[in-house]
């Protein structure tokens, strides 16, 4: 899985793949940073986590992947 984005590509992501688009956080071009993004969801700060949440279930969606994680899940439910 590669997970990572050059600084350079990162500015050119439009706000919409972005999991939190007002911060530019959580990019999710692709099925692998859909991945890293639901990997990484316990860094995301409490308040931001529903929103998030549902940004990565939209995303999975989009892709074909399943989140497998139990606290994605939940927090997308609030």
């Amino acid at each position: 899985m590669n997970d990572r984005i050059s600084c350079e590509d990162r500015k050119e992501l439009p706000d919409s793949v972005f999991g939190l688009p007002e911060r530019r956080e959580y990019p999710m071009p692709d099925a692998a940073h859909v991945r890293a993004a639901e990997a990484y969801f316990r860094y995301c700060p409490e308040n931001l986590k529903p929103r998030l949440a549902k940004a990565i279930l939209a995303k999975a969606k989009e892709f074909g992947v399943d989140v497998e994680s139990p606290t994605v899940r939940s927090y997308a439910e609030e």
